[in-house]
């Protein structure tokens, strides 16, 4: 599923009701997000969340002009994928910024390392955004799309060798990815 245009609250009537839509999304996205390690989050995103982002895109920037807009909704769907795909924003969270510059320096290929697992035991590794991978730097936030083929997994995992981890969803967990699936 993907955002439209015209789900986009203009901003003045966003601000009166972004309590309620913020703490919806901050919901949705609790239900989505898996630690792996110490510095790896998986989000897995939907159109909540990225309505979300969109609107706070839209507040934060003061945002008027639809075309402005429209291209924000492009961007963010890009992150949603296609159908049977999972969309995914992986975080690399090390808060010390020396430690962080240096890890992501040294972890450039961790798109290409991390993985979701199947209940089949395959691993489906994901296509990633290259417009966030520098010529010797990842971004600290990783778009993500895992071509699952409409099936949740049961575990994320990374086979870089610096981290090589793997964690198991929860029900909860699996159940939301599911729902997003269909």
């Amino acid at each position: 599923m993907t955002i439209e245009r015209s789900e986009i609250l203009p901003y003045d009537e966003y601000e009166a009701r972004r309590d309620g839509i913020r703490a919806r999304a901050m919901e949705e996205k609790q239900a989505r997000r898996i630690h792996l390690g110490p510095a790896l989050t998986f989000l897995f995103e939907n159109e909540v969340t990225m309505r979300y982002q969109v609107q706070e895109m839209v507040r934060v920037e003061r945002m008027r002009r639809p075309e402005d807009i429209q291209h924000e909704v492009d961007t963010y769907n890009e992150v949603l994928g296609a159908p049977g795909e999972l969309g995914c924003s992986l975080l690399i969270e090390i808060a010390d910024p020396k430690e962080r510059d240096e890890k992501l320096r040294s972890w450039i290929g961790l798109p290409e390392h991390v993985y979701v697992k199947l209940d089949d035991g395959r691993n489906v590794r994901p296509v990633c955004d290259r417009r966030q991978v520098g010529e010797d730097r990842l971004s600290s936030v990783q778009y993500l799309r895992f071509p699952v083929g409409g099936v949740a997994p049961v575990a994320v995992g990374c086979d870089l060798p610096s981290i090589d981890a793997e964690v198991a969803l929860t029900a909860g967990q699996r159940r939301a990815l599911e729902a997003d699936l269909r």
